[in-house]
């Protein structure tokens, strides 16, 4: 029988950031929503590409909901998961490319080049359509 910590639950929750259904976030708010300074977040934005908040007219950073993501995502790689900064750009980095192992498209190896098959199977596929009408 598996032992739970007293807590881990509770603990657990702590760490969970619920991120409101918003356009843009100020600072300030992200800030307490990740349990934050400001200055790091400030400092994040030049160590981090994906995380570039837009500014207002008035220069105050307003971030969007997949910055606040980007910024929990940062948070965790930094103190949960022991990575360093250039680390956890590299990790960021290699989430972000496509996955390579994604299958191939169901096209036959052999498909038919020559232009008289395909107008044919056009041509096909036209009398069909034009036989429902």
């Amino acid at each position: 029988m598996a032992m739970r910590k007293k807590g881990s639950k509770k603990a657990a929750r702590a760490h969970e950031v619920i991120i409101p259904d918003k356009l843009y976030f100020r600072i300030g708010e992200v800030a307490r929503l990740c349990r934050l300074p400001a200055y790091v977040l400030r400092f994040w934005e030049t160590e981090f590409p994906q995380l570039k908040p837009v500014k207002s007219s008035t220069g105050q950073r307003m971030y969007r909901k997949r910055d606040v993501e980007s910024v929990v995502r940062i948070k965790k790689l930094l103190y949960e998961d022991g990575f360093t900064i250039p680390g956890a750009r590299a990790q960021l980095r290699e989430e972000m490319k496509p996955d390579r192992n994604q299958s191939a498209l169901p096209f036959p190896a052999t498909a038919p080049t020559n232009v008289a098959y395909w107008r044919h199977e056009l041509q096909q596929i036209l009398q069909i359509l034009s036989a429902r009408h």
